[in-house]
């Protein structure tokens, strides 16, 4: 995805440059600085979502939807601050078609050359895409999951009446309470995966512009200032690329948030259970 944004290729052309002049072994560079973005970032716009919404009041079965996306904007927000330094590093090596630099001086480069503000070179840029990003996917997949829900439990209560009034279940099947365990339970963890699906959809729509600017500004040489800010990269790109440029790298998005929001979601949900807040 970030090789596409700045060269410009197609998937095809892209990933068969990578494999003939870099190895198979290229699609990891950068994995220290990917797993350091993950545990913070990532650990912050999602281990923060429910406290915050049910903070706001957004947990609540009659609030507005936009709070549901005002929680995962702030979330998201305050998560790609503390995550920013490992997204430049991230980004610089994924882009480095040499050999791969050792992480020492990839920090030690940076720091002579910007100090510590160039570990913060596109922040601003990337709070606006974090803000886009997890309200888009913390909101579709809130609102999603609730109406998907919804439509099956009212089939479901129709089907549960229907074998209710069924004499021969009555008197040889199964209790109702345990079809409705085994109908209801079960389907769970479909509505979870169809759901993520739907929000990766949106968020690689929504996200997509704001990706592509982060990483022109974040790809800039650590001794040289290309861009002049969030607008002037945009201006620049839409002028010399057009406006699709903007969701330049879109397919290879999508294949890694689909998946991706499906596990973290999955995980996220399982795990406020456990800490004994109300699922998302």
């Amino acid at each position: 995805k970030t090789r596409m944004q700045v060269s410009g290729e197609s998937v095809a052309g892209t990933c068969s440059g990578i494999f003939k002049n870099e190895g198979v072994t290229a699609l990891w560079k950068g994995l220290p600085f990917a797993w350091g973005r993950e545990i913070s970032y990532t650990s912050i716009k999602l281990g923060a979502y429910a406290p915050v919404r049910d903070a706001i009041g957004a947990g609540d079965k009659d609030s507005p939807f936009i709070l549901k996306f005002v929680a995962g904007a702030i979330t998201g927000g305050g998560g790609s601050i503390v995550g920013n330094p490992f997204d430049v590093l991230k980004t610089l090596a994924q882009t480095n078609k040499g050999s791969p630099v050792p992480l020492s001086t990839l920090v030690g480069n940076m720091y002579k050359d910007q100090g510590a503000m160039g570990f913060y070179r596109g922040v601003e840029t990337n709070i606006m895409r974090a803000c886009v990003l997890n309200a888009t996917k913390m909101g579709v997949y809130d609102i999603s999951m609730a109406s998907i829900v919804n439509n099956c439990m009212v089939a479901l209560g129709a089907n549960l009446i229907q074998i209710g009034m069924n004499p021969r279940h009555r008197a040889n099947g199964p209790s109702l309470f345990t079809v409705f365990v085994n109908a209801s339970m079960n389907p769970l963890r479909s509505f979870c995966l169809c759901s993520s699906f739907i929000a990766g959809f949106f968020m690689t729509i929504t996200v997509s512009p704001f990706d592509m600017i982060r990483t022109k500004l974040m790809n800039q040489p650590t001794d040289k200032k290309i861009y002049n800010g969030f607008m002037d990269a945009f201006t620049k790109t839409v002028k010399s690329d057009g406006p699709l440029a903007l969701w330049r790298g879109f397919m290879p998005i999508w294949m890694r948030f689909a998946p991706n929001a499906t596990i973290q979601l999955l995980t996220i949900e399982a795990m406020y259970s456990a800490c004994g807040f109300k699922g998302i």
